[in-house]
């Protein structure tokens, strides 16, 4: 069976209980914390003095997604502040080679994103570079959205661009009980759920029951 993991999102936690919201998620593991900055993307979240915090009282990792304008100068300051991966939009990198090094060499794994309407071509030259390649799921900026079935062939394109240089790849956006079992077999094995965790009356059971799901069709998907 193939090894999946879980990273709710706290987009769709609630802001004034951010403590409380890693507490009740401790089945994950790590947390998707998403910076946005109100100009790459409409929406305006947290920043670098929260992820520090967050960073210093959280039993799970910090998965940073960074939905920022110029990732190259305020990437390395995430991973300096604690958090496990952080990952940089190609749409908004300058030297995304560059940057990955810089990710890494501050400590943490590096990983890239990218948009529903970006072509995987783009991430092509870097892959040598990431830990991790997360593919957009719908548009970023806000929680909520329906999972885009676009997004499928691009997974499973990923997944056979990427063989066998054991990079993870991550899927973003609309990823339920519903859309999680057509994600795992199209090859991903990472996923980020906000609101489907969230959402729940009970969000440590809610990740179990997504991953439950993944790993069954993943491991259907690796024996057909």
């Amino acid at each position: 069976m193939s090894h999946v993991t879980i990273h709710p999102s706290i987009l769709s936690a609630d802001f004034a209980a951010l403590g409380q919201a890693l507490e009740s998620i401790g089945t994950a593991d790590a947390v998707h914390v998403d910076v946005m900055d109100q100009h790459f993307v409409p929406n305006l979240t947290l920043g670098l003095p929260v992820v520090s915090r967050l960073a210093e009282v959280s039993s799970l990792p910090l998965d940073v997604h960074l939905m920022i304008e110029d990732p190259d100068r305020w990437a390395p300051q995430y991973a300096e502040a604690g958090a496990a991966s952080v990952t940089f939009h190609a749409e908004a990198a300058g030297a995304p080679i560059r940057l990955a090094r810089e990710i890494r060499a501050a400590g943490a794994k590096a990983a890239m994103a990218l948009k529903p309407t970006t072509p995987l071509d783009v991430a092509l030259p870097v892959l040598d570079e990431l830990d991790m390649l997360l593919i957009m799921s719908v548009e970023p900026g806000f929680g909520g959205q329906p999972f885009l079935e676009s997004s499928l062939p691009k997974i499973r394109a990923a997944v056979e661009a990427i063989g066998s240089r054991g990079i993870v790849v991550q899927v973003d956006g609309g990823v339920s009980p519903e859309t999680v079992e057509r994600i795992a077999e199209a090859g991903a094995s990472c996923f980020v759920a906000g609101s489907a965790v969230f959402g729940a009356k009970d969000p440590s059971a809610a990740v179990e029951k997504i991953r439950g799901l993944a790993a069954r069709a993943a491991g259907c998907a690796d024996r057909a």
